[in-house]
């Protein structure tokens, strides 16, 4: 592949002749074998959602968030309402098939089907789904909608630096740090510095190789526990 070069025979980028912009995400279920991500529905997923955030008895869920938390399931349904029905964000609530319960959200949101980018965010999984075989299920899922059906070129992830959790699991799953946007936002009367993290199609293949072997049933021991380390095979690749 040639690479464009200015008038002085400098390269100023990678030719891409063949772009044409994507579609956006569709409304439509993703299934995997643990989970369903299932756009938010408040009759649906509500009060599944509301009494699953109410195991976080500290309200820890919230301090990264510019939102919550609720004092009431009516409060959280206004919520809902104002913020979880649009198509960008497009909220998605994961669905543990086990139990039939809904049990945390994501979305997609700065949606960009020109340019081929598409951010993951307004992350909450509820104590019924961290470090669990769904979460790590429920964000490769949204992965391969972006990459692998939509052909988008770039998935985004961004934190407040100072989430260190959010950070780790961005890494854990093959996102790349990018930088600090130092005073990039404020939210519930502090400032925060944002964390940017990417992976770009030309990563994904290697990416999803390993997510879905790790994914894989054959990758538990019999009280489900994980024979690898998904960090580890990340820094490996």
């Amino acid at each position: 592949m040639e690479t464009y070069r200015n008038h002085l025979g400098q390269p100023v980028g990678d030719p891409l002749n063949d772009w044409q912009p994507v579609a956006n995400p569709p409304r439509e279920i993703m299934d995997g074998r643990h989970c369903l991500l299932e756009p938010v529905n408040s009759e649906r997923h509500a009060t599944d959602l509301f009494a699953a955030y109410n195991q976080d008895r500290e309200n820890r869920l919230w301090t990264y968030l510019p939102y919550g938390p609720f004092e009431s399931e009516t409060d959280y349904r206004a919520w809902m309402s104002n913020t979880c029905f649009a198509d960008d964000p497009m909220f998605h609530a994961v669905v543990d098939k086990a139990s039939g319960q809904a049990v945390g959200v994501a979305s997609y949101l700065r949606i960009d089907p020109a340019h081929g980018v598409i951010e993951v965010g307004h992350i909450n999984f509820s104590p019924l789904m961290q470090r669990s075989t769904i979460s790590t299920e429920a964000m490769f899922l949204m992965m391969q909608r972006a990459f692998s059906e939509l052909k988008n070129r770039r998935y985004e992830w961004k934190c407040d630096a100072l989430n260190g959790p959010s950070r780790q699991a961005a890494e854990r799953l093959g996102f790349r740090f990018e930088g600090i946007f130092r005073q990039a936002t404020m939210y519930k009367g502090r400032n925060r510095d944002t964390a940017w993290y990417a992976i770009t199609d030309k990563e994904w293949p290697a990416i999803e190789r390993i997510l879905r072997a790790w994914l894989e049933p054959s990758n538990f021991d019999p009280d489900g526990v994980a024979r690898t380390s998904l960090s580890g095979k990340m820094k490996q690749r």
